[in-house]
């Protein structure tokens, strides 16, 4: 009777790894590969002993369609695309770029660093060899290990379990050992049709390259360059609003570049984020980007602005959204407390110089806060950071 390999019961980690405890190589046909699973196996493939024909392990990585992708292409009563050269390396890319993504997603630890290195080295050393199958959609789950033994020269595991961690240790799975000599026979050439099928490709070079230009190499990286990639992603909002954002046609001429660029910025942090600060020293022209950001939200997105300031400075505001046709509103910061309560909506509130608001324990403060939140509001709000940084 084969044994039954779920996770639960026995676990297909702990089995396959005390059969490569006396083999002399694995071959895997898997439809998925992580990159950090590998370290479930790293060492015990490195003790695998050295021999003068071929790898110590051959990993085939099937290509497979995702179900959503499936279900557009039967929809549309279409056929896998027939396979040539040029569509077996944009494949293989595709796949690379999966290890790529792979890499970059969640925080790397001690453990996977050991092993993503470990897989290099072996790559490096011929020790491992990756090929991505593109011939036709493969999805297999085989582990197939050779051994010295004329009894049972190879023992097959196959099943559901891919190359993960989760598959090999953790989630549920249902795999089968099979020993059976002919069984395993079978298994064997059907593995390495599929390994050297003409639309096979190697995916070693790339691999590697990816390995070597990840946080798992251990060439230390120029800091200068981890600089430029923090700031690439901190500026993304800053570049994404440059490119997405125009300006209102009624303000191009009043706005000074620097102003432009706020603006723009602005409107598209207040849109993806909830809310967006402006922040500079006194004569700047806060009050011109903010308008700009109420006009430009107007007319792309019909916000109708409420505008929260000092009460010296109510004439000017509404000098301004009369000047710049900005639908709204201007309100007394201190008299917040009496009318926002019962205020209508606005999609937009600026509240200037909003640095008098620093405390928790203001009334006004909460109020604004209660109204924004009540009515779902974007904010903008202006703060001197000279007067901010020394009050």
């Amino acid at each position: 009777m084969p044994l039954i390999l779920d996770n639960i019961d026995l676990e297909t980690e702990r089995e396959l790894l005390r059969t490569l405890g006396s083999s002399y190589r694995l071959d895997a046909a898997i439809g998925y590969f992580n990159l950090r699973g590998w370290k479930l196996l790293a060492e015990a493939v490195d003790a695998l002993p050295e021999r003068s024909e071929g790898p110590k392990a051959r990993i085939l990585v099937g290509i497979h369609e995702a179900p959503s992708e499936e279900m557009r292409r039967l929809a549309r009563m279409r056929q896998p695309e027939p396979i040539d050269n040029r569509t077996a390396a944009r494949l293989k890319g595709d796949t690379v770029a999966e290890f790529r993504n792979q890499l970059q997603i969640g925080l790397p630890t001690d453990g996977d660093e050991t092993a993503l290195r470990a897989l290099l080295r072996q790559i490096e050393a011929g020790d491992v060899q990756v090929r991505v199958h593109t011939a036709h959609r493969l999805h297999a789950k085989l582990y197939l290990c050779h051994r010295e033994d004329t009894a049972a020269p190879r023992v097959g595991y196959v099943g559901s379990s891919n190359l993960t961690v989760a598959g090999l240790r953790e989630q549920g799975e249902l795999n089968v050992d099979v020993v059976d000599g002919d069984a395993t026979e079978k298994l064997a050439r059907w593995f390495e049709d599929r390994w050297n099928d003409p639309f096979t490709v190697d995916a070693m070079p790339e691999l590697a390259e990816s390995l070597h230009e990840s946080w798992a190499s251990e060439e230390q990286l120029d800091p200068f360059l981890v600089y430029l990639k923090m700031a690439y992603h901190l500026s993304k909002e800053a570049r994404e609003g440059l490119i997405e954002y125009g300006l209102p046609a009624s303000m191009q001429d009043e706005l000074l570049d620097f102003q432009a660029a706020a603006v723009k910025i602005a409107a598209r942090i207040v849109m993806q984020k909830g809310g967006a600060m402006i922040g500079d020293v006194v004569g700047l022209g806060k009050t011109l980007v903010g308008t700009a950001v109420a006009r430009l939200l107007q007319e792309e997105q019909s916000f109708e602005t409420l505008v929260v300031c000092p009460k010296n400075l109510v004439e000017m505001w509404e000098s301004y959204l009369h000047e710049y046709e900005v639908r709204g509103k201007v309100e007394s910061l201190s008299m917040v407390h009496k009318n926002l309560p019962d205020a209508r909506r606005y999609r937009l509130v600026i509240i200037d110089e909003a640095h008098n608001l620093r405390s928790d324990k203001r009334r006004d403060h909460g109020v604004l806060r209660s109204y924004i939140a009540d009515n779902d509001s974007r904010a903008a709000v202006d703060c001197d950071t000279l007067q901010q940084g020394t009050r």
